[in-house]
């Protein structure tokens, strides 16, 4: 059986129950050198590729020592450095020569992404961790990574200036400086949320944050907070970046349809810490009933919001109120790739009849995490 069918599998239980190249080779346990075959067009068909066909160009033109010194300079004066802006900026021929691939790659990562063009930059370069900041020096030609969507991987890849592919160990902080080249994942889980949003508007499952419906008779409505909350994982690697977390909250809506409402949790950054955000999740005059289902999940390289807008609609537009609650999460799940079970780290965990006067502690179905709960009454002005 595999592991995203034993994954979905327990869920479904659940469910029924409730570098460097300088003047020496770097000494450290990669694999031997692959000058291997130059990234395509097909396996730029991802977002991932796009980001290892840049990371080889990027390592080879760090052999112009002008251009590597304004690349060391960006990184070590901020936390991730703009890769477009840096090419932007490039006074020198080697930066100049990778500004068109590096715009057309910020493009072609934004429709992967399902993200407008007008987004802009996404790409992103930042040192791989802080114990390496003494070891970039002048003299020395880093090699440059690409993150790995999957937190579990043993190695991600990594390129020198000769376009040599090595796999560097994932589970612990190489000895050798090396840079890592990802994606604005709070740039694009932002604007990710506003598609998904739009999306799901435009298909009936919700509306935008800027039309409340039902703001009713009374003089405020009911909601659900989140007091404290915790993702728990076993290895969270040293070339993952924070986190982009937000919820799915799945119910029949006032007009008897399915609805999704999406809910951001930017301050949701690493697992094993126990964030207090006093939050609203779930705002209860936009339901029928009282019990909502909630599916949390993280924005890694690979998700696409349109896509997942998609999925959404084509599932839950089947569903029918029955004249009683019918847990939504089944369906929402189901229409996620095996994928992100697996490989990519999209689904987090889930939460099923979540109900107006829950208050205390929840674990998760998956048994990945927990939060505490409690009503709360939000009045008009």
């Amino acid at each position: 059986m595999s592991r995203a069918s034993r994954r979905r599998r327990a869920l479904i239980g659940a469910m029924l129950c409730a570098v460097v190249m300088g003047t020496a080779q770097p000494a450290v346990a990669s694999a031997k050198a692959d000058s291997g075959p130059r990234p395509t067009a097909s396996a730029q068909s991802t977002v991932h590729g796009v980001e290892e066909a840049i990371a080889r160009s990027l390592a080879s033109s760090l052999t112009h020592s002008d251009w590597r010194g304004q690349v060391r300079a960006a990184t070590l004066s901020a936390d991730e450095a703009d890769l477009q802006a840096l090419t932007d900026k490039a006074g020198n021929l080697a930066g100049s020569r990778l500004r068109s691939s590096m715009s057309h790659a910020n493009r072609r990562v934004a429709a992967l992404k399902g993200l407008p063009a007008s987004i802009g930059s996404l790409l992103r370069i930042r040192l791989g961790a802080p114990s390496m900041r003494a070891r970039l020096t002048d003299d020395v030609t880093p090699w440059v990574a690409v993150a790995a969507s999957d937190e579990h991987a043993r190695t991600i890849t990594a390129y020198d200036s000769r376009g040599r592919r090595h796999s560097v160990d994932a589970t612990r902080v190489p000895q050798f400086p090396l840079y890592v080249l990802d994606i604005d994942a709070a740039k694009a889980h932002k604007a990710g949320l506003r598609v998904l949003r739009e999306q799901l508007a435009d298909s009936g499952l919700s509306t935008p944050a800027s039309k409340p419906e039902h703001a009713a008779d009374t003089a405020g409505w009911w909601a659900t907070k989140v007091t404290a909350v915790e993702v728990n994982d076993d290895q969270e690697p040293w070339f993952k970046g924070a986190a982009e977390m937000f919820s799915l909250v799945t119910g029949f809506g006032q007009d008897g349809k399915a609805r999704v409402d999406s809910v951001d949790m930017p301050y949701l950054d690493y697992d094993g810490t126990v964030y207090y955000p006093n939050q609203i999740l779930v705002n209860w005059s936009n339901y029928k009933y009282n019990l909502a289902d909630v599916v949390m999940m993280e924005d890694d390289d690979g998700t696409n919001y349109k896509s997942l807008a998609q999925a959404l609609t084509t599932a839950l537009l089947t569903v029918t109120d029955q004249g009683t609650y019918i847990p939504l999460v089944n369906a929402v799940l189901s229409a996620m790739p095996d994928s992100w079970f697996t490989d990519d780290p999209d689904y987090v965990e889930s939460w099923y009849t979540l109900a107006r006067n829950s208050t205390g502690r929840l674990n998760g179905a998956a048994g990945n995490g927990w939060m505490t709960v409690e009503p709360y009454f939000v009045e008009q002005f």
